[in-house]
């Protein structure tokens, strides 16, 4: 690595190849001391991430530094190749980066397996900032920030363990937003580097050029302007802050402050009267810590709804006070007892295959059905909106509470609680089922399939998820299949219940589906045309396509629960072949599969064997295109 006397953070650095504790303690020294609108943790982030985001940091703050703090553009560039050689020498044989904080950094990219990718990105926006002082369009700059903020968010996310599309793509809008803030809060910093963020285009929009900003003239055009920019930003910074409910609660606080501090930026040149052209606006201390305790009183009124709030009658609820004591075995084993009652009274094909499992982990799935199936209650059964919303408060609240080893709430939470701990399951993903049980609350249609994705994840690929720590699993590949599984299962349901969906007021097929094949939702009542035969196809052939690309999961699970994920497999690609035997026609008759079909397919996969055979139904004509009830229409 090429030495850097130039650059200020460079004074303190420890020697080269320097032990990974002393890496650590520089990258933590860095991030407390150097000067950011916040910190860049808070105390409430959990202790175990601290580290990891010192030395992420610390990377970020190097490469900005080395693109920024450089004055002369060719060595800037000499620099930034040799750091992203360092950066790759993580991820290939041989000795390692010398760098410190390349050093720390190794010990987080090992921890959390985190992929080049982001890194690089980040360097490539450096790069541009050498040669690139200008930006004609908004897509010129969208693409800029593809590189210089979108890589901050994911590595925030890999940290968090959150690898999902969806998180990212509301992350990239966070940290786009957040970006275009600063922006427009360093005009006056920026155009002494020589650089102008505005785009050319929204300038001339307003009646404004480059001579107008490079000699600072502040008028009531650049005032048009920046309120312009400032409410544009706005919109990004509220389409992106669901985020911070789709993690941990213990992540809630510092995530959310990611939005909450961009936003108070745009307060701050709201406050200055749009003029960023002579001065920089700033966060006062009071300002940051007001931040930092609104954070904190949402994440606790989140998590400590009023009890009282609503009923939940579906199961006893126990008349013992919270405790923080573990449950008792005997109250464990009740609680199991009462979640295989739920289970059972649903008479679901889940349940079924779940007798194809040892003891412990049928227990398990019973306890995950118990507590997703009265999940589900709240949003379906009959009762107004504000009910329906604070009785999934509670119950997000009791999930968080059993968690934390306080499992007095409910009858199913000892069971639920002791399946968390035992099979290791990430709590996120019930807080994200939660999430799309209050989409059904009140999202009624879905615009893009994109959209629709995000749902049926939080609903469906989210049960795939937890069913396989049931299931067990040691390649890394298999979460991925469980997710997509899920979501065929999901599309599957979508497809059988189009006419009762849309009879309680839903309508799950994307809008640009429905346009693109001339149909109407009113047609959802039925009979089939051809041209909602030709929409329920291409559906179908989505499905079809997910279930190709999952079924490899049945030879990824332990040996004990081959045959009940061969089975379940083989019951919903049978449903959806039978879908398609009867020409889409969903509207006339529910299409189903008879119990001693469903108990057919789990006894032939528990032959010794047959499992090794093709899971997925044979449709008609023996094609498949490219391309039961679990949790009632959740997954199955």
């Amino acid at each position: 690595m090429l030495a850097t006397p130039e650059l200020e953070i460079a004074k303190s650095l420890p020697p080269e190849r320097c032990a990974p504790a002393e890496a650590q303690r520089y990258t933590r020294w860095l991030a407390t001391h150097h000067y950011e609108n916040f910190n860049v943790v808070s105390r409430l982030l959990p202790g175990h991430l601290h580290q990891h985001f010192y030395n992420v940091y610390a990377y970020c703050r190097w490469s900005d530094d080395l693109g920024d703090e450089v004055a002369d553009s060719a060595r800037a560039l000499q620099l930034l190749d040799a750091w992203e050689g360092e950066v790759r020498s993580i991820y290939t044989p041989g000795d390692g980066p010398s760098h410190p904080v390349l050093i720390a950094l190794a010990e987080t990219i090992r921890a959390k397996d985190i992929p080049v990718d982001p890194f690089a990105n980040l360097l490539k926006a450096f790069r541009r900032d050498q040669a690139v002082h200008r930006y004609a369009t908004w897509d010129d700059l969208y693409d800029y920030c593809v590189y210089s903020a979108s890589p901050v968010g994911r590595l925030v996310l890999y940290l968090c363990g959150y690898r999902d599309e969806g998180r990212q793509r509301l992350s990239d809008l966070t940290c786009t937003a957040l970006q275009l803030a600063n922006f427009w809060q360093d005009v006056s910093v920026d155009l002494e580097k020589g650089r102008i963020y505005i785009p050319l285009e929204e300038l001339a929009k307003h009646g404004l050029g480059e001579a107008d900003i490079v000699n600072r003239r502040f008028d009531a055009r650049y005032l048009a302007l920046m309120k312009s920019l400032v409410g544009r930003t706005r919109k990004m910074f509220d389409a992106g802050l669901p985020l911070a409910l789709q993690v941990d609660p213990t992540l809630r606080v510092d995530i959310e402050l990611f939005s909450r501090g961009g936003l108070a930026i745009l307060d701050a040149i709201e406050s200055a009267g749009y003029n960023t052209l002579q001065r920089r606006p700033s966060l006062s201390k009071a300002t940051k810590l007001k931040l930092v305790g609104g954070a904190c009183a949402r994440k606790l009124f989140a998590s400590g709804a009023s009890p009282n709030a609503v009923s939940i009658d579906a199961a006893p609820v126990s008349s013992q006070a919270p405790s923080a004591s573990p449950a008792r075995p005997e109250d464990v084993a009740a609680s199991y007892v009462e979640c295989n009652r739920i289970a059972r009274a649903s008479k679901s094909s889940f349940y079924l295959a779940f007798f194809g499992l040892p003891k412990a982990k049928r227990n398990a799935l019973c306890a995950l059905y118990a507590f997703m199936r009265l999940i589900d209650d709240v949003a379906d059964e009959p009762g107004d909106l504000e009910s329906k919303r604070a009785g999934l408060a509670r119950w997000r609240g009791m999930l968080d509470e059993a968690i934390a080893g306080r499992t007095g709430g409910h009858a199913v939470l000892p069971a639920l609680a002791d399946t968390i701990t035992r099979f290791q399951m990430p709590t996120r993903y019930f807080h994200d089922l939660i999430l799309g049980a209050e989409m059904d609350l009140t999202v009624k249609s879905y615009a893009t399939f994109d959209r629709l994705s995000e749902y049926c994840y939080r609903v469906a690929g989210t049960v795939g998820l937890t069913c396989l720590h049931v299931f067990g699993f040691r390649d890394s590949h298999a979460p991925d299949l469980a997710e997509r599984l899920g979501l065929a299962f999901q599309l599957t349901n979508i497809l059988r219940d189009v006419r009762g969906d849309f009879e309680m007021g839903r309508v799950y097929l994307p809008e640009e589906d429905i346009a693109r094949f001339g149909c109407h939702v009113a047609g959802f009542r039925g009979p089939v045309t051809p041209q909602l035969r030709e929409l329920l196809e291409f559906e179908a052939a989505r499905a079809w396509r997910l279930y190709e690309e999952g079924v490899g999961l049945v030879k990824l699970v332990d040996s004990d629960s081959t045959a009940t994920l061969w089975a379940l497999v083989r019951t919903y690609s049978t449903l959806l072949a039978r879908i398609e035997e009867r020409g889409f026609n969903v509207f006339s008759k529910r299409v189903s599969l008879s119990n001693a079909e469903k108990i057919q397919y789990l006894v032939a996969a528990g032959v010794s064997g047959w499992w090794k055979r093709d899971a997925l139904a044979k449709r008609s004509g023996d094609r498949r295109r490219p391309g039961g009830d679990v949790l009632r229409r959740r997954a199955g």
